[in-house]
């Protein structure tokens, strides 16, 4: 399911992936830091928005269902998580 990170939460998951990065032999910083933090950031944001609307999609597509399933049940849970996976695989996001 999707959901929210405070403009706070995100910068800080920023920093937390861009000092995991740094500490990778593999991965160097080439610029400024600064400009690395906002790309981080501006791919999370980007991220959560694909989410959202996805979750948007699915919902509208169980509730469409012509036997309604109860939302927090077993069989919505599973159904929701297919069709999520299933979109993610349209938009080759898997």
């Amino acid at each position: 399911m999707a959901f929210l990170l405070s403009d706070e939460k995100q910068m800080h998951l920023s920093h937390v992936i861009l000092g995991s990065l740094k500490n990778l032999e593999q991965a160097s910083l080439v610029g400024d830091e600064a400009q690395a933090l906002r790309e981080i950031k501006k791919v999370i944001a980007e991220h959560m928005k694909v989410d959202a609307e996805l979750e948007q999609k699915v919902r509208r597509r169980l509730e469409s269902y012509s036997r309604p399933v109860p939302e927090g049940s077993q069989e919505w849970d599973v159904l929701y998580q297919k069709t999520f996976e299933e979109e993610l695989r349209k938009r080759k996001l898997e």
